[in-house]
C-alpha cells in the first residue's frame, strides 16, 4: 500500500465521519430483495405484536385487570408492527436515517 492509497482512505473515512458520505453497507442493513423485504416486514409485525401481548398479559397477571391491559397492549404492539413497516416502505424516512 503506497501513501496515496492512506491518504484516499483517510479521507473516506474523515468524510464518512463527518456525514459526507454514506458508510459502507455491511450485510443485512437493508433487505435489497422482495423476499428480504416480506421476512422483514413479517417480522416486524409479529415482533411488535409477541412484545405487546407479553407486556399486556405480565401486567393483567401482576395487577388483576384481566383482560385490559391485554387488549391495551394488543393494540399497541399492532399499531407499532405497521409503523414499523411503514418505515421500512416509506422512502422519505429511509433517506433521512441513510
Amino acid at each position: 500500500m503506497n501513501e496515496r492509497d492512506g491518504f484516499e482512505e483517510r479521507l473516506r473515512q474523515a468524510r464518512t465521519h463527518q456525514g459526507l458520505d454514506k458508510p459502507p453497507e455491511k450485510g443485512g442493513a437493508l433487505p435489497q430483495s422482495p423476499w428480504g423485504y416480506g421476512l422483514r416486514a413479517g417480522v416486524e409485525v409479529v415482533s411488535a405484536l409477541v412484545v405487546g401481548i407479553v407486556i399486556g398479559l405480565l401486567l393483567d397477571r401482576w395487577l388483576g385487570t384481566w383482560p385490559w391491559l391485554f387488549l391495551v397492549f394488543f393494540v399497541l404492539g399492532s399499531v407499532s408492527g405497521v409503523l414499523n413497516v411503514y418505515r421500512l416502505f416509506n422512502p422519505r424516512s429511509r433517506s433521512r436515517t441513510q
